[in-house]
């Protein structure tokens, strides 16, 4: 069966140890992606490393440079360049394009910028092009930058129902407890009635690379709820790619569950910044948690206001407690909802076609 793929390689995987590009890697995931192109799979790559690429180019330049943002900013700018030469020239070799797409929080907070980007990455695909997908470093701030790019190939897998995604690490999966105790084993599928995030956590995981293990899984276990296998595999593996699209036991596997539609996989985007809020009371929370019937979100249930926001814009929706509990795009803006919550008799602010809730 023919897939589409979105492969994550992180700064560790295509780096050395001295922080340069490690092309005998690159050459390797390069050869790869040809191979399952040619059997007919479409390839979508999120790839880090700009910013250790342009580590060797600014060079002592840098030292001219006292802001650490603005240094931080030059090192992508000139990085990426290097990046995309060395991806370009070893496509080349495979009779592949390559297509450069930075992008930025932002392009993921409105549906129009959302469905822009998505025309231009399915235009991409469809015309047999590799898209190369990174973080816009150079003019991201700090309120819009992803929490690494697990979380930004996360959001594309969504975006473009991909079938797998693949999140490339420097270790062989998710260990079940501290990778240096024999007895500990690569965990081959994640099953929710057996494997606990925290669980993991604190058993002293930390072969998925410090800090970023919580990371990865939550992307997993996310992406996997909207419809979309994911693997946590060994980025340094010459054959990864391969094993995991030909469905071989590598890494760690998220079996996909469900499927969500495509307004659902945008706002599973947008829940990190919504422009707004609002509380609902114990019978709306209740209604909508109930996975045995479909439920939209009522004026009549709702107790609080926050924010301003416009008819379209998405909203989180959150308990008395705080709790959030998901997000939708909204019906009315700000000044019409507190003037209808808790009335009877009115049309929803959240249809269920566009409410994701977060369990």
């Amino acid at each position: 069966m023919k897939q589409r793929v979105v492969v994550k390689i992180g700064s560790q995987v295509l780096c050395d140890a001295a922080g340069a590009l490690n092309r005998e890697v690159m050459s390797s995931l390069a050869g790869q992606v040809g191979g399952l192109a040619e059997q007919g799979h479409q390839l979508l790559l999120v790839s880090s490393g700009a910013v250790a690429a342009g580590s060797g180019v600014a060079g002592s330049r840098l030292d001219r440079i006292a802001d650490p943002v603005a240094r931080k900013q030059v090192l992508a700018a000139t990085g990426q360049v290097r990046l995309m030469e060395s991806y370009r020239a070893l496509f080349e070799q495979q009779g592949l394009t390559v297509a450069q797409v930075l992008t930025s929080k932002s392009d993921f907070q409105t549906r129009r910028h959302y469905l822009n980007m998505r025309g231009c990455i399915e235009a991409l695909l469809t015309a047999g092009i590799v898209p190369i997908v990174n973080e816009n470093d150079v003019v991201a701030i700090t309120e819009l930058m992803f929490t690494d790019n697990d979380e930004l190939a996360g959001l594309l897998a969504g975006m473009v129902n991909a079938d797998l995604l693949v999140l490339l690490s420097t270790v062989p999966g998710v260990f079940d407890g501290d990778p240096d105790d024999p007895a500990t084993q690569c965990i081959e599928t994640w099953d929710e009635a057996v494997h606990q995030v925290e669980d993991i956590v604190q058993r002293g995981t930390s072969a998925l690379g410090r800090g970023g293990m919580h990371s990865k899984l939550a992307i997993a276990l996310k992406t996997a709820k909207l419809g979309t296998e994911v693997v946590i595999a060994d980025g340094s593996d010459p054959d990864v790619l391969v094993k995991v699209v030909s469905a071989q036991s590598t890494g760690t596997r998220f079996p996909a569950q469900g499927e969500a539609s495509s307004a659902k996989r945008w706002l599973a985007s947008a829940d990190s910044h919504a422009t707004g809020w609002v509380t609902v009371n114990a019978g709306a929370e209740a209604a909508l948690l109930d996975r045995s019937h479909l439920a939209s979100l009522l004026p009549v249930g709702i107790e609080a206001v926050e924010g301003r926001f416009s008819s379209g814009d998405v909203i989180q929706i959150r308990n008395a407690a705080g709790k959030v509990l998901g997000c939708g795009r909204a019906r009315y803006d700000h000044g019409e909802v507190r003037q209808l919550m808790g009335k009877r008799g009115q049309k929803p602010l959240v249809h269920y076609d566009y409410l994701y809730l977060v369990h």
